[in-house]
């Protein structure tokens, strides 16, 4: 059972005798009677249950179907109930929203509201962007635009701007809980040695959905965004080095001054709530076949750094995956960081999907390749969704090696991915389209390399 504590719509509370793994949405509306908080998908898409989240990394709206009670220790919540003032003034996304007509049904609007509200302190003026992860399946989208556009110019009222600040958060938090809340890496290490069968949650956008739709019972947790030591991201002469709990939307500005289509690739991952709570340490330790951050970390020939108790270990990320469902991962041992080498930038990311954001993807392909006079000196390759692990083409690299970097080559290469792949049938493709799909990706990279326009949201009639 749980005990915290932290803010709901500035004030203070304490929550105890809780599961670790209740989740906030079901505590706000079952226990609080805070009801316009709502639940859609309950597995983070539709952004219905979207609650605005500060501390003192800043403020981001989460999914409050999918966040755990624990994750919130000493932190602010603030839900729809609490966007406006005491007075009953609204904030001006909702005084948009009433003007702009931007409501039909009104499900999804506190949702929209408050990822708005969200969008609106921190300055977004990319609505398209950070309101992805918000469905709408009657208004339409258009006016929910409008309104965004609106309240761009309205100051961040006083009453919200105050209370989202650590300053006021931090007084307000009354104890330390209860339930395992590491703070350094050295306490994590401690409690991991000891509680070899526990389990790691940071985001809970893979976990969370162990809980709302498979009802799995998690016993021994540990709970582990507030570790911040394995937080950082440091960029020196020869690598860039990600702490294993930097989440995707800490990663993304980092990473993109040095591997665009890394970043690009990263913003499709999820959405806004999405990427503010999803780790890169989680996608990678989950060994997902189609988890999409491992084939680009495996395309740059990063380094996995691994710790177990006082030992630490690093290899490189294509040997931590040895077979569907089993990492090179001992009991106790947990992701520390992943360390990319400093390197001109040839990465190309080609994520394939029914949807273009925010969807699994049925493939995903990077492409690392170096060219010098003319021919190729150094290949790097791999794919998600063409095996049982995220996986290197060795046998299409060899083919390109040595050879003069052009489309002759290319199509020459094109056969050597059934020596390297043997792709499943399942319900986001067919093997077929993903053999011809990973063929498809290698000419695309000479193509754009060559200067031809390829990217769909790029090229016009």
């Amino acid at each position: 059972m749980t005990e915290i504590s932290f803010v709901l719509n500035g004030s203070a509370i304490e929550v105890a005798d809780q599961p670790p793994t209740r989740t906030l949405l079901d505590w706000l509306r079952e226990d609080q009677g805070l009801k316009g908080t709502k639940e859609g998908c309950n597995e983070g898409d539709c952004g219905a249950c979207t609650v605005m989240v500060s501390d003192q990394n800043g403020t981001r709206a989460l999914n409050a179907c999918i966040l755990f009670l624990p994750q919130l220790q000493g932190k602010a919540v603030r839900t729809v109930e609490g966007l406006r003032d005491l007075d009953g003034a609204l904030h001006p996304v909702q005084q948009a929203m009433v003007e702009h007509h931007g409501s039909q049904c009104g499900f999804c609007t506190p949702g929209f509201v408050v990822s708005m509200a969200v969008g609106h302190l921190n300055g977004e003026t990319d609505h398209d962007t950070h309101l992805a992860g918000n469905l709408c399946r009657c208004t339409g989208y258009a006016p929910i635009i409008r309104a965004a556009e609106a309240a761009e110019s309205a100051p961040v009222p006083a009453w919200l701007k105050d209370q989202t600040s650590p300053e006021f958060i931090l007084p307000k938090i009354l104890k330390n809980s209860d339930v395992s809340l590491p703070r350094s890496a050295d306490d994590l290490a401690t409690w991991y040695a000891a509680n070899p069968d526990g389990r790691l949650i940071a985001g809970a956008t893979d976990v969370g959905l162990w809980v709302t739709k498979q009802l799995r019972d998690l016993d021994k947790v540990a709970f582990i965004s507030g570790v911040e030591d394995l937080r950082g991201i440091t960029v020196s002469d020869t690598e860039i080095r990600i702490g294993a709990v930097a989440t995707l939307a800490e990663i993304m500005p980092a990473i993109a001054p040095y591997h665009p289509d890394f970043a690009e690739m990263i913003r499709r991952y999820g959405s806004a709530q999405v990427r503010a709570a999803a780790t890169l340490g989680g996608n990678i330790a989950n060994g997902s076949p189609i988890g999409d951050g491992p084939p680009a970390l495996i395309a740059l020939g990063a380094t996995l750094h691994l710790r177990k108790g006082d030992t630490r270990r690093s290899l490189p990320i294509e040997d931590f995956f040895i077979d569907y469902g089993k990492q090179d991962r001992a009991p106790g041992e947990f992701v520390e960081a992943v360390s990319i080498p400093r390197q001109p930038d040839r990465l190309k990311c080609y994520k394939i999907s029914k949807r273009f954001d925010q969807d699994i993807s049925a493939l995903c392909g990077c492409f690392n390749i170096t060219v010098t006079d003319g021919t190729v000196t150094d290949a790097r390759i791999a794919f998600g969704g063409m095996a049982g692990t995220p996986k290197r083409a060795s046998a299409v690299e060899a083919a390109l090696l040595g050879k003069p970097w052009t489309q002759d080559t290319v199509q020459a290469a094109l056969p050597a991915f059934a020596q390297d792949f043997t792709p499943m049938s399942d319900m986001r493709a067919s093997a077929e389209y993903r053999m011809t799909s990973a063929r498809n990706l290698l000419v695309r990279y000479i193509l754009e390399d060559q200067g031809f326009e390829t990217r769909v949201l790029e090229v016009e009639a």
